[in-house]
């Protein structure tokens, strides 16, 4: 007896049965009384389906016959489900064709495959629940706004010049708009999250999904909700300081995506001072009250994907692409830090972004590009520690005065011992 035929025969019993215990318990947990199918006819389908290959050598119209017999019962089943019971929807019936087409996916020796796309199948069928969640919480809005982002990426992008052009040749209409359809997917995946989770979460998913859509914004937000809630102050600080820390990271993953060589030169002083950051949110974490906050009305509450602020972003791109171009050829890189700085007092994005094109291009040293990049960052923390002061007050601002000491002090002195002795 062949034992790699009993292993493959094996995997797809036990492929089907788990299918059918996931329809099975799906059913039970609604409540419902009919059930088409269980664990042991997917386990069968499966296996009439791992049959049907096998013996397709020596009769190659079986897999069609049977095929056909098994949508046959399914439509009928389907039939007596709508007509004498009034329950609509196919799911049971799509996932057994598929669960059919895995036992022919084992019988032909792709049984890796079948196996993934087994796992993939239990997860989609088991998120139901979620995705109700989901739907009631997604806007026209945002659905519109996904349309924006994919016209934005596949429609609009694909027709601009990859080429500079202007009087100066400073200005390229691709990258520049590819530099806003960059921001625009990170922010979405942070708003979107947040409407995942619901507004009324702890507060450090929201910084940690705000973080993604902007930190400065987070800052403002929770520190104008600590007025109110004074023994939450450590809550507040720990979602501030970890949009903060999820601000590097996002400067990393933006440098990796434009200039790898850049980002090289960033990982570890940036990946230090999200270790440190993380750090300090997990102490402020365990000094924390349980607490919900309602983020209605907010600065994170609203969809960041519009059309106005992907082209506000690519002009501001574009203007600091060219006047970092500009001043360079004429103060060298003393101008290139100073307009980091200057850039960095309100958005981090942008001149990570210009910069690491500026490298790519060689128009720029990576060391040049990276200590632009951390000045930027050192800025907008500076201006978002002020924000906490003026808004939060002294108490808030002093936990998150620690924060950037320590993330900034270490995320410096990395950077200085790898320039100094790598």
């Amino acid at each position: 007896m062949d034992t790699m035929i009993l292993k493959s025969l094996l995997i797809a019993v036990v492929l089907g049965f788990a299918i059918g215990l996931q329809r099975t318990m799906q059913q039970i947990y609604s409540r419902e009384k009919l059930a088409i199918a269980g664990s042991r006819t997917f386990a069968l389908i499966s296996l009439l389906g791992f049959l049907s290959g096998w013996l397709a050598k020596s009769a190659p119209q079986l897999v069609v016959l049977v095929a056909l017999a098994v949508i046959l019962l399914l439509a009928i089943s389907y039939y007596v489900k709508t007509t004498h019971y009034k329950k609509m929807g196919m799911t049971t019936q799509i996932a057994a064709i598929v669960t059919y087409l895995l036992g022919l996916m084992i019988a032909f020796h792709l049984e890796q495959y079948a196996i993934f796309i087994g796992v993939l199948m239990i997860v989609l069928l088991d998120i139901k629940p979620r995705l109700k969640r989901i739907e009631r919480n997604i806007l026209p809005t945002d659905l519109n706004a996904t349309i924006l982002l994919l016209a934005m990426t596949f429609l609009i992008l694909p027709m601009l010049p990859d080429r500079m052009i202007g009087p100066y040749q400073l200005f390229n209409p691709y990258k520049t708009w590819l530099m806003a359809v960059i921001i625009a997917a990170i922010s979405f995946v942070g708003y979107i999250a947040i409407k995942i989770l619901g507004n009324k979460r702890g507060v450090l998913l929201t910084g940690l999904f705000g973080g993604l859509i902007s930190s400065t914004a987070v800052s403002i937000s929770l520190s104008k909700m600590s007025l109110s809630q004074k023994s939450f102050l450590n809550n507040f600080a720990a979602g501030i300081a970890m949009a903060s820390t999820l601000m590097y990271l996002r400067v990393l993953l933006e440098a990796f995506v434009i200039n790898r060589e850049v980002a090289k030169a960033l990982l570890f002083p940036y990946l230090a001072a999200s270790a440190a950051g993380l750090v300090y949110v997990f102490i402020l974490y365990r000094r924390s009250h349980t607490g919900v906050i309602d983020l209605e009305n907010s600065a994170i509450s609203k969809n960041p994907l519009q059309l106005s602020e992907a082209v506000k972003f690519g002009v501001l791109f574009g203007i600091i692409y060219g006047a970092i171009t500009v001043v360079q050829d004429h103060y060298g890189e003393i101008g290139v830090y100073i307009i980091s700085l200057l850039s960095g007092i309100t958005d981090v994005d942008a001149i990570t972004l210009s910069l690491s094109e500026l490298s790519a291009d060689q128009k720029l040293s990576i060391a040049a590009s990276s200590v632009g990049i951390v000045i930027a960052s050192v800025t907008n923390s500076l201006v978002k520690l002020g924000i906490v002061y003026w808004i939060g007050g002294r108490a808030l601002g002093w936990r998150l005065t620690l924060f950037y000491l320590v993330t900034l002090g270490i995320l410096g002195s990395t950077l200085w011992l790898e320039q100094s002795y790598l």
